[in-house]
């Protein structure tokens, strides 16, 4: 039975820093300082402006999660549609507004950062679908009046996304959206559909895809094909990887990395570096942190009494999983290169605000599991 408004509107400081989750804040701790480390490496072992500027982020951002996690979990459902309406309205930004790097519009320039809003849509959408399907009865579920607007919650910043151009961001940002829908009860014969009319329309959204995005597909398929070239990247990511062994070169001993035959080591491909100075057991510790956190997630999710909470925690936990899956087999050579970072690891302060944005929310359920949510 839920307790009364006023009982959990009384929770002390006190209350609220006994009722978190600590397992989960050390193991993102824990990741935080590798991360740091590694950012220490793809510096050449020096504090240069990519690990001082990550270390900076992480303690801000960390702050951030526990400033959110301490804020009533009913605040954040009942803001959930203007929070949403804030991350478009920075997407629609950067259309008319923003800065162009390497052929792409994707940040605004906030003058302190570059702000990526893509990121925050990821989290933007889930809290959005969350209260959505929250207030939609199971009688209305799966009635095609109740599924336009999540339709359109969903479709809207995946096509501002997807015009920047970024196609994994987009991609990353459907998946929250569909694992939402299938969570809180959409039948499956909805996604058959909407996958048929996908597999149709397929090939005239190839014929919108940029040069390099195409190239990056067919470099997945066959890397050898331009070795020098597109498949130069994926090739010496594999490499590092492998030449790791089963205990790594050891700590600023990579050769891959550190002498500079491995690009974007500091972004998308940081897991890689890990994998080349601590080898296979390391990369497992890494795994093992990323497993405990999203378990952790899942169960502060049965925890919590609200069907928000509810569905909010397990399709957070869900997208975060296949953020840390992309990721990965994106750097094995198992999927193209969509762009998609290695949450809390990689180098981006947007991707670092995402995250702790939204895993403080998760928190925030842990410590007002017993609040009512209506």
């Amino acid at each position: 039975m839920y307790q009364p408004r006023s009982i959990q509107s009384s929770m002390g400081i006190r209350d609220r820093i006994l009722s978190i989750d600590y397992i989960l804040v050390v193991s993102i701790l824990v990741l935080g300082i590798i991360s740091m480390f590694a950012m220490y490496s793809t510096d050449g072992g020096e504090f240069k402006y990519h690990t001082n500027s990550h270390i900076l982020r992480f303690f801000v951002f960390f702050g951030l999660f526990f400033f959110i996690s301490l804020v009533q979990i009913r605040f954040w459902h009942d803001q959930s549609y203007l929070i949403y309406i804030l991350f478009f309205l920075l997407l629609l930004g950067v259309k008319y507004f923003g800065l162009t790097s390497s052929g792409s519009k994707r940040w605004l320039d906030l003058y302190f950062m570059n702000l990526q809003p893509s990121e925050l849509m990821k989290v933007g959408l889930i809290l959005f679908l969350a209260k959505y399907y929250h207030r939609v009865s199971v009688e209305n579920m799966n009635s095609l009046k109740y599924l336009i607007i999540p339709l359109v919650a969903l479709i809207a910043p995946l096509l501002l996304v997807a015009t920047q151009p970024d196609l994994g961001t987009s991609i990353l940002i459907a998946a929250g959206g569909i694992v939402v829908a299938w969570l809180a009860g959409v039948r499956i014969k909805f996604f058959f559909y909407s996958l048929i009319i996908f597999l149709a329309t397929l090939p005239v959204a190839i014929s919108f895809l940029k040069p390099y995005q195409k190239s990056r597909i067919l470099t997945f398929l066959n890397p050898e094909r331009d070795p020098l070239g597109a498949g130069y990247q994926i090739i010496q990511s594999k490499i590092a990887i492998g030449s790791g062994g089963l205990f790594g070169k050891g700590f600023l001993n990579g050769s891959q990395s550190y002498l500079d035959y491995l690009p974007e080591k500091h972004t998308d491909f940081i897991f890689t570096l890990f994998s080349e100075e601590f080898g296979f057991f390391g990369s497992l510790f890494i795994l093992l942190l990323y497993a405990l956190i999203i378990s952790r997630i899942v169960i502060i999710g049965n925890l919590t009494r609200s069907s928000f909470g509810k569905l909010y925690c397990y399709s957070f936990g869900t997208a975060f999983f296949v953020y840390v899956v992309v990721n990965m087999m994106m750097v094995l050579g198992l999927l193209p290169i969509v762009g998609s970072p290695l949450p809390i690891m990689s180098y981006g302060g947007s991707s670092m605000m995402a995250i702790m944005f939204g895993l403080g929310i998760v928190m925030s359920c842990r410590i007002y599991k017993n609040t009512p949510v209506n």
